[in-house]
């Protein structure tokens, strides 16, 4: 009967969900608690939080500081990372634009990639030009730019960014057919380990995290699945990966910073405040706890 009557709330709080950010508006408190339990199954405590996804949703409602916008929006991010790091880490911009209609493709070369510049998942890569479908990728981009990804998910920092297309450069690493992530979880300066994303084509992408010495770390269900003594490759450079990452969190309670690797060349991906919007059911619950631990929240709201 619980079972029963928790599956019926976690079904209305879906529902409220998806109407809240359309119809109606909802205080991002209230709504960050529904879509905790949705997706978590257990309410959220925002007066004392522990757990790491407790302790983002406390960052997503009092954690609000300006620069913030210009960290996610993936066009400005170049260059406010650029200013800490470097252009040499900083894959090249080919265009920006308003809309779909306004891309000139006759100036962009036969591979590239378009993504929305205030959305997730929004991406169209482009292998060879001829070969484009034109009109599904117009129907990807246009939909994103229409969509709120701070009303969805309530994450602040998404709220004032002006939604464009932005064309970059097409890259791929030594496996020739892709470009892994190297995500780098970040407390205020600290980077302490990083998950590796890849094999993402296949449908079943790959999650594993390592710390600095490139030790496996069972942090998460795909983690503790590996047979003992699993390993990847270690990538050239991690050092320097994981200081970057490091000097791109200095006074922020907790970053995601995305980094790619080209055999030793090291390129800035993205920054990120709330992995999966802080609703991470991967990771183990001594996971959630010891990450939980890491990230100190601000004596002082600011929003």
């Amino acid at each position: 009967m619980a079972k029963s009557l928790h599956h019926t709330i976690k079904r209305f709080l879906y529902k409220m969900r998806m109407r809240s950010h359309k119809f109606f508006p909802v205080a991002d408190d209230k709504y960050v608690r529904m879509m905790f339990y949705r997706d978590m199954g257990y309410p959220l405590n925002l007066e004392n939080p522990i757990t790491f996804n407790e302790k983002l949703q406390w960052l997503k409602v009092y954690n609000h500081k300006p620069e913030y916008t210009a960290m996610v929006d993936k066009a400005a991010a170049k260059e406010y990372v650029a200013t800490i790091i470097g252009e040499e880490y900083i894959i090249p911009t080919l265009g920006l634009y308003d809309s779909f209609e306004e891309i000139d493709f006759d100036k962009l070369p036969e591979q590239f990639v378009l993504k929305t510049t205030h959305d997730s998942k929004s991406v169209v890569i482009c292998t060879d030009k001829s070969k484009l479908d034109r009109e599904a990728a117009a129907r990807k981009l246009t939909a994103s730019l229409n969509r709120s990804y701070y009303l969805k998910y309530r994450e602040w920092p998404y709220k004032n960014i002006r939604p464009r297309i932005i064309a970059e450069k097409y890259m791929v690493d030594e496996s020739g057919t892709e470009l892994k992530d190297y995500k780098f979880s970040c407390y205020d300066g600290n980077a302490t380990d990083v998950m590796l994303c890849y094999d993402r084509a296949s449908g079943d992408t790959k999650f594993y995290f390592f710390d600095k010495e490139w030790n496996l770390l069972r942090y998460n269900k795909r983690g503790i699945e590996a047979p003992e003594g699993f390993t990847v490759p270690k990538p050239r450079n991690m050092n320097k990966m994981f200081e970057i990452a490091s000097r791109l969190s200095e006074g922020i309670p907790y970053l995601r910073v995305d980094l790619y690797n080209i055999d030793g060349a090291i390129y800035f991906g993205e920054l990120t405040f709330f992995p999966r919007s802080g609703c991470d059911s991967n990771l183990l619950p001594e996971t959630d706890l010891l990450f939980g631990s890491r990230i100190k929240l601000p004596e002082n709201k600011t929003i």
